[in-house]
């Protein structure tokens, strides 16, 4: 049986290939549910959200077997109940994290019982059921991912990144012409101002950070003859013009090259 661990690949790894490391172990205190890591590369620290322990781990890029986080926010106090997803801003110092009809915030370097030092939702925000979030530090903007009142669909919602309390949002990305489907994990481009979310029917939807309404995506990754099935994680290299998507069913990680997306800045500014 298969045990909890995150497993680090070449970039270039292809096939069955031999990892180069991993983190793993009972001082861990990783678990089986590990849906949204995300990676602070300005740190080099690896955030991973523990939503069995309600926890948030904070792990060095460096870790490797069963070496235990540098820091673990975790306790009554933090509000932390079934989280799975979370995201790191490096550049403000910040952690967010969707729970239910609101979205937690945390400084980057908390540890332990803390409470947020920020909190987002009540009626005015239009979400429900936030499950994913994503962080436009040019904009100074956050996207969250989130269920419409009223079981109406999904929705992406942007706002201020500071925004806290019952606020509306800037802009709402739903509707039927929008294509979005339940939202999944989720990445901001901020020099071509476009959001990547993985779509549960099968491909990664591009929007602009300056839609609203319901806009189709500009942009998609995979598709109705593509590999992917049931893709969930989502991590973007604008360096090398690569969207990677890892696919729960296929048990696979897939790197699309998409010069079309990454080539110019102002990518989100035209059609």
């Amino acid at each position: 049986m298969a045990h909890p661990q995150i497993a680090a690949f070449a970039r270039l790894a292809d096939g069955n290939a031999v990892r180069k490391g991993s983190i793993e172990g009972q001082t861990t205190m990783l678990g089986r549910t590990m849906h949204g890591i995300d990676y602070d590369h300005l740190h080099d620290e690896i955030v991973v959200p523990q939503q069995f322990g309600q926890a948030i781990l904070v792990f060095k890029g460096s870790a490797r077997g069963e070496e235990p986080p540098v820091r673990v926010i975790q306790g009554s106090r933090t509000r932390i109940t079934a989280m799975d997803r979370l995201a790191v801003d490096p550049y403000n110092g910040e952690i967010y994290v969707p729970e239910g009809d609101h979205v937690l915030v945390f400084d980057r370097t908390a540890n332990g019982n803390v409470a947020p030092k920020r909190v987002l939702g009540g009626p005015d925000t239009g979400f429900t059921a936030a499950g994913t979030v994503a962080i436009d530090h040019v904009r100074n903007l956050i996207v969250i991912g989130a269920d419409l009142p009223g079981g109406g669909g999904s929705q992406l919602a942007i706002f201020d990144r500071t925004a806290a309390g019952n606020v509306k949002p800037k802009r709402v990305i739903s509707g039927a012409n929008s294509r979005l489907g339940n939202p999944g994990n989720m990445r901001v481009y901020p020099e071509g101002g476009l959001i990547f979310v993985v779509q549960q029917a099968g491909y990664v939807g591009v929007w602009s950070i300056d839609d609203h309404g319901a806009v189709p995506p500009r942009y998609t990754v995979g598709g109705p003859n593509g590999m992917l099935v049931k893709p969930r994680g989502l991590d973007l290299d604008p360096k090398h013009n690569a969207v990677i998507v890892s696919d729960k069913q296929l048990n696979a990680v897939l790197t699309y090259e998409m010069p079309q997306i990454f080539s110019s800045t102002s990518a989100a500014k035209s059609r």
